[in-house]
């Protein structure tokens, strides 16, 4: 099932309100857009690409950290991880997450950033194989607030062209552990699009505020 702008209905209990978004590429502008909606979500996630081709990440995160509420962030394909965890060394709100998760508000979060499966070659870009990734899926929590860079294959990761450059592992470990909610970024040409996994939504969120109750 696929569509586009649409927006999930997930409550269980009392609903968390997150504001999401990826692919910021250095745009202080819409990081500051995230920062001005951010007053009203309980948790914001951040699915990746804050720097273009490895440089710039604190163009944005400079903008970012402004935000007091708790934020997941995984790296994108133009992100250095290492970069990201001392940008974030004075930031107690933000968690970020590569293969492992957090806990908040009641709520499992998992996170796991990069390109996947692995594409150019050229040093900024940081890419994972398919084999890499099924290992550090693996602990993803049932229920949880999937987070990855890449999109799943076959759903929210249409190119241009018309092919689809998704991760099949990203879209197994969906199938495997039933998250209640899969964020994710990175194909440009499929922002904005949604599917479904099993009863689990999937959305490609691109550099806009993004509004999820879950």
């Amino acid at each position: 099932m696929t569509g586009k702008h649409a927006q999930p209905i997930c409550t269980r209990g009392p609903p968390m309100r997150i504001l999401a978004f990826s692919d910021l590429h250095r745009d202080r502008d819409a990081a500051q857009a995230v920062v001005d909606a951010s007053a009203d979500a309980d948790v914001v996630v951040g699915a990746g690409d804050f720097a273009t081709e490895g440089s710039g990440l604190t163009d944005t995160f400079d903008v970012l950290k402004r935000i007091s509420a708790p934020i997941v962030l995984v790296a994108g394909n133009h992100d250095s991880l290492d970069d990201m965890l001392r940008a974030c060394r004075d930031w107690p709100a933000a968690h970020i997450l590569h293969g492992d998760g957090a806990v908040i508000q009641g709520i499992p979060f998992f996170g796991l950033g990069y390109e996947i499966p692995a594409g150019n070659a050229v040093s900024w870009n940081q890419r994972m194989e398919e084999s890499d990734a099924a290992v550090l899926l693996e602990p993803c929590p049932a229920d949880a607030v999937l987070v990855t860079h890449s999109p799943p294959y076959g759903v929210a990761d249409l190119q241009r062209n018309g092919i689809h450059e998704g991760s099949r592992t990203i879209g197994e470990a969906v199938e495997r552990c039933k998250p209640r909610l899969h964020l994710c970024g990175h194909i440009h040409n499929a922002w904005g699009t949604w599917g479904t996994i099993g009863a689990c939504p999937v959305h490609n969120l691109g550099p806009t505020v993004n509004w999820f109750n879950v």
